[in-house]
């Protein structure tokens, strides 16, 4: 069987300048990087087609997954090639992989098999620069902080209240939390400091949430670092360091141009993760592929109680977006371990742990409904499912009226998504979106939480520590109480423990601390033991990624 990396190898691409005409891109509206990726000039192409009626717009979410995953991005990739197989003018847009993940677990984020975005390598490893960018962005204003107490401290700024975090594209659990300023008065005033993955941080939402270069800007210039000795906020328009970091974002801010094995063209910009952060590729990567296609496949990160709430109640909320439909992917695989399995189990036919596991894909199906969503559930088929366990599968959710279709997009490419690509035009025909987002934004921020927790997650009760009880009254003192809500939680789990499986019921879930995002428009409340910055495993992918004696990359997958 060949890997993810030597199957994009053998692909024949199309250069990127016939990608973009396929879409009516215009050569002026390019900016190459190489052959087979470009930037595209945002702007001028809103300004050209702003008469131009926006296409259908289609999320892709999961149900909650085994630590391998279980193919949401395979899926959007495939599902899109079979659009366009079946004639219809496609574009998809995905989140761009963070270093971190790809050195850590996956190996690779860019899909699998024959659903691949490509240069696979280039996306994966740097590809035009934008998480680098934001990762300097977010320093510099490190920096300005610590030099401006250094000079003098004029604002007043209190070295124990500062909030901002340094970052970096890295899983790096040392520096998690650490002490800066040491080494004598020139160095700095020693204080306590933090990093995250640039992917968790507010430079990454706002990047991904701005509409333009001009409300970039302005978001930018609201951002709260900290607080004064008297308790009032500082952000970064008071430090004069917003117009440099906007700068610093200029370039990275138009949206990357690449596409997938099937020649479907694919806008992949912004990286946010869905457990720590909101999850979704940029606004304006989705609405210019509506501006350029019939249909948008686009994927919000993990499953319909994480990226697919933060989806609905942030991102279409502040954009103005109106999904029409959404695919909803599981596995054979995910459903038995939500059952109960062991890992080591998984592949092993069992259909009583897979109808345990039934609670878990019909609790995410009801949350898409909620959110007023037609759903389409995706099988994403492997070669160990066994036919009894799809057939159960199928009367289930035939049971629950919900259309459900195999996907073999892994293994044949877009040819093996088309049963799947014809029951979601299917619905988007029949079934119309009655999209709300969850609760209104005039509800306060502990109201909300406890919507998101009941509703969504199916918990019975909420316990706000002493730590976050003060952060969300303090947020609200300061006039951010009408923001969402951005829960970071476990993945593995609709609760807050990851070892709860399946779909607990009348559970306590914990929100341990909340810290404005002013600058995105969110408050992020921390649940469980969510950490900002993750960690490597045991045996990172790191280590098996080399070079050969050609100088080809070898391990991605």
């Amino acid at each position: 069987m060949l890997t993810d990396i030597e199957i994009a190898r053998q692909a024949q691409l199309k250069p990127i300048t016939e990608v973009a005409a396929t879409i009516n891109i215009h050569d002026k509206e390019l900016f190459n990087y190489g052959h087979y990726k470009a930037k595209l000039d945002a702007p001028n192409i809103f300004r050209r087609l702003k008469d131009q009626p926006d296409g259908r717009l289609i999320l892709v979410t999961a149900t909650n997954p085994t630590p391998a995953g279980e193919g949401k991005t395979t899926t959007t990739i495939g599902l899109g090639d079979a659009l366009t197989r079946l004639g219809k003018k496609t574009m998809i847009t995905l989140r761009e992989p963070s270093l971190g993940p790809v050195f850590g677990i996956k190996g690779g984020a860019a899909g699998g098999g024959y659903s691949q975005v490509v240069p696979m390598e280039d996306i994966n490893l740097h590809f035009t620069g934008d998480i680098h960018a934001i990762t300097t962005a977010n320093n510099l204003c490190a920096a300005v902080i610590d030099n401006h107490i250094h000079q003098g401290n004029a604002l007043g700024i209190d070295p124990r209240q500062i909030t901002w975090k340094r970052c970096l594209d890295m899983n790096d659990r040392c520096l998690r939390n650490v002490v800066v300023g040491l080494g004598g008065k020139a160095n700095g005033l020693p204080r306590e400091d933090h990093f995250q993955i640039s992917v968790a941080s507010e430079i990454m939402a706002i990047f991904c949430l701005a509409t333009s270069l001009t409300d970039l800007a302005e978001r930018i210039s609201r951002i709260v670092i900290g607080y004064t000795f008297t308790g009032e906020p500082v952000t970064t328009r008071d430090l004069e360091v917003d117009n440099a970091m906007t700068v610093l974002l200029k370039d990275a801010f138009n949206p990357n141009l690449v596409q997938t094995l099937g020649h479907t063209p694919a806008l992949m910009h912004g990286g946010p993760f869905a457990n720590i952060a909101h999850g979704c590729n940029s606004v304006v990567a989705t609405k210019l592929a509506q501006k350029l296609a019939d249909y948008t496949i686009t994927e919000a990160g993990f499953g319909a109680d994480l990226g697919a709430e933060k989806f609905v109640d942030i991102k279409c909320r502040q954009a103005g977006l109106k999904p029409d439909a959404a695919v909803l992917v599981t596995t054979i695989r995910s459903l038995k371990y939500n059952g109960g399995n062991q890992l080591s189990e998984l592949d092993t036919p069992d259909v009583d742990a897979l109808k345990k596991g039934f609670g878990n894909l019909d609790k995410h199906i009801e949350n898409l409904h909620m959110f007023g969503l037609p759903t389409v559930v995706c099988l994403n088929h492997r070669p160990t499912d066994d036919d009894r366990e799809i057939a159960a599968i199928m009367d289930h959710c035939h049971s629950l009226g919900v259309p459900c279709q195999i996907s073999n997009v892994f293994a044949e490419g877009g040819s093996g998504g088309e049963d799947l690509a014809k029951a979601l035009l299917q619905i988007l025909d029949s079934t119309p979106s009655q999209y709300a987002p969850l609760y209104e934004l005039n509800d306060s921020l502990e109201n909300k939480i406890v919507t998101i927790a009941k509703s969504v997650y199916g918990a019975g009760r909420v316990k706000f520590t002493a730590a976050a009880k003060k952060d969300l009254s303090r947020i609200a003192e300061l006039g951010y109480g009408n923001l969402p809500v951005c829960m970071a939680k476990t993945q593995y789990s609709l609760s807050d423990d990851p070892k709860a499986l399946g779909r607990p019921i009348d559970f306590e879930l914990t929100v341990s601390n909340a810290t404005l995002s002013a600058g995105a428009g969110f408050v992020v409340c921390l649940t469980g033991n969510i950490m900002t910055m993750p960690g490597l495993p045991k045996k990172p992918a790191a280590a098996r990624i080399y070079l050969d004696k050609d100088g080809e990359i070898c391990g991605l997958s």
